[in-house]
């Protein structure tokens, strides 16, 4: 009984210290995923940033058509990085609803004129009510949505190359 009340103690912290020691060996993951994924579009009613279109709602994503989201603003880099791969997109025939964050007045529509506008419609999010209510970390950020309004993906950063034949499988999944 003596021993183990001497070898107890020396084992536990050896253990303690063998398993900080491994989980410090471990890779890190800072993105964080949004638990929303497989569930609905939360309810929201947004303006929408151009002026001709109505304000949008969840009903967008419920038309029996699988749509991307992406959330961006004008004062994002990498956002600026994707724009040219969304515009592929778009003349793939995807249609890409667009969440457009807080910016200085103008410079939202001012950066679709320079980069490009790959969207069917456009929140403007300018209070991040979407972007919170769907789960985004980070801008830009891009959901595949199926034709039910259901959340199907989640891609964490900008569009580049070598992500859109993984979100064109997506939306060919989300039919």
């Amino acid at each position: 009984m003596k021993r183990l009340l001497i070898w107890g103690p020396l084992a536990l912290f050896v253990f303690f210290v063998g398993l900080a020691a491994y989980q410090l060996t471990q890779p890190k993951d800072d993105l964080i995923r949004s638990t929303m994924v497989g569930k609905p579009v939360p309810a929201f009613e947004l303006p929408s940033l151009q002026e001709a279109e109505p304000v949008l709602t969840q009903a967008i994503f419920a038309d029996g058509t699988p749509k991307l989201l992406n959330i961006w603003a004008s004062w994002c880099a990498p956002c600026i990085q994707e724009a040219p791969y969304l515009e592929a997109m778009k003349e793939a025939g995807v249609p890409i609803v667009g969440s457009a964050l807080k910016a200085p007045d103008g410079t939202n529509l001012a950066f679709l004129v320079e980069h490009g506008n790959p969207y069917v419609a456009i929140a403007d999010d300018a209070y991040s009510e979407l972007k919170v209510a769907i789960g985004s970390s980070m801008v830009p950020e891009t959901f595949v949505i199926d034709g039910q309004g259901v959340i199907r993906y989640q891609h964490l950063g900008p569009v580049l190359d070598k992500d859109i034949p993984v979100l064109m499988a997506e939306l060919e999944k989300a039919q």
